[in-house]
């Protein structure tokens, strides 16, 4: 399946994304992005918010977004680009790439949304090029008893179905440890600044390799 329609996401989302980003996203989305080169390979582009944040030595960035209305903002989005971004439908779990054929992948608020973190994972793999990288900002597990049980709760009812099938509370360290990956950089924060059961993020990069 190339295309998933959630339009009423879609038409809140981009809201949401442009308050995210008068709140300080924006500098992370930069600090995700940094220093990556050549061809690098978005999964859910969502409306194309990163798109102004990659450097210049990235060559061409391959945009994945399944949501229709979504891939029209990200088209939008293009203009505000410094780099080359082809913008195509499709879904993490079966990217439109042949192996081994860019330099990195990034994920920005996907795996918390994604069907089967250990498929779109391992696509990511399948993807990337011997020494490439994965680039990833997520939200996560609460580091509280409390909050990890509100975030379960939550996932289990109402929040997959208000955003887009977001999950708060997932484990995504521990997905990308499955998956053989290494976390070479990473840093927790909190987004707001409070502790709610969506505050939690991590921010980083991973190799092939498995536990350090």
């Amino acid at each position: 399946m190339r295309s998933k329609s959630r339009p009423l996401f879609a038409r809140v989302y981009p809201m949401m994304a442009r308050s995210m980003e008068a709140g300080g996203m924006g500098d992370r989305r930069s600090t995700l992005l940094a220093g990556l080169r050549g061809r690098v390979l978005e999964v859910g582009a969502g409306d194309g918010a990163n798109f102004a944040h990659y450097p210049a030595t990235v060559e061409r960035v391959l945009a994945i977004e399944p949501e229709p209305h979504l891939r029209v903002l990200a088209n939008a989005s293009v203009a505000r680009a410094p780099v080359s971004v082809e913008i195509r439908a499709g879904t993490a779990e079966l990217l439109p790439a042949t192996d081994a054929s860019v330099d990195a992948v990034v994920f920005a608020m996907v795996l918390c949304s994604v069907p089967d973190q250990q498929t779109a994972l391992a696509e990511a793999v399948r993807v990337l090029r011997p020494g490439g990288e994965i680039r990833f900002l997520e939200h996560v597990r609460a580091d509280t008893p409390g909050l990890a049980r509100v975030q379960a709760v939550l996932d289990a009812t109402v929040w997959p179905h208000l955003v887009g099938g977001c999950h708060t509370g997932r484990d995504t360290l521990g997905a990308l440890e499955r998956a053989e990956l290494r976390v070479e950089r990473l840093e927790r924060f909190l987004f707001p600044e409070a502790h709610t059961p969506v505050s939690f993020y991590v921010l980083g990069s991973a190799v092939r390799g498995g536990a350090a």
